[in-house]
């Protein structure tokens, strides 16, 4: 006889660079719910939606942004530690896209707020981020140039 199988969750986080005036950065998300803290706009896997729709739709339910990913299946990153998440062994897949619209809180979220590069290595030098999203930023940091 064989153990029984027990697969880790499956997530979707996305990195929202927007442009909107004097508004210029990356969207990041107050959570309302534990584990409390700052993070990327993200949420479990839904059973129909692609990862790709899936961190779309969670995307805009958290931001109300409209999101448009640029390249299509093909992440950014993926996180798998299975202590990433305090709450149970969770994938992660995260995603670029640009968001448009007006930008406004909803679903878990307690507030959205566009965020320049300083203010994002503040908040990862504070230890203010939920999850491994600091990592992920300062992946994402890197590949802009502009980590350290």
């Amino acid at each position: 006889m064989h153990e029984r199988y027990q697969a880790p969750l499956i997530a979707t986080d996305i990195i929202i660079e927007y442009k909107n005036g004097a508004q210029s950065g990356i969207v990041l998300i107050k959570r309302k719910n534990p584990p409390l803290g700052y993070a990327l706009p993200g949420g479990m896997a839904e059973y129909g939606l692609s990862l790709e729709m899936n961190a779309m739709k969670e995307a805009k339910e958290e931001t109300g942004l409209d999101i448009i990913i640029e390249e299509w299946e093909k992440p950014f990153c993926v996180h798998s530690d299975p202590g990433r998440d305090p709450r149970c062994h969770v994938v992660s897949v995260t995603y670029i896209a640009a968001g448009a619209g007006r930008l406004c809180a909803g679903d878990d979220a307690a507030c959205a707020k566009v965020y320049t590069r300083r203010e994002i290595r503040e908040l990862i030098d504070c230890n203010l981020l939920a999850f491994d999203h600091a990592s992920i930023l300062m992946k994402y940091l890197k590949t802009k140039g502009e980590a350290g």
